[in-house]
């Protein structure tokens, strides 16, 4: 089965959520519907979705400040 996120409808499906977790630290993960992201708060890093996927690979990911 594949999952697709549909950022720009701003729907996702909270099961997908509940199964993604952060690569680096296992920990949640949040959507950011603006920036089109999946934030891990615990590594400070924002993993991309492109095309409805999300790219949970640490060395795609970006790192943010801690707010």
């Amino acid at each position: 089965m594949f999952w697709r996120v549909e950022v720009k409808s701003n729907k996702i499906d909270p099961k997908l959520l509940e199964i993604l977790v952060c690569p680096l630290t296992k920990g949640t993960l949040t959507l950011d519907e603006t920036a089109e992201e999946l934030i891990s708060k615990k590594a400070q890093l924002a993993y991309p979705i492109r095309d409805g996927i999300p790219i949970m690979l640490i060395n795609e990911a970006r790192q943010i400040k801690n707010s």
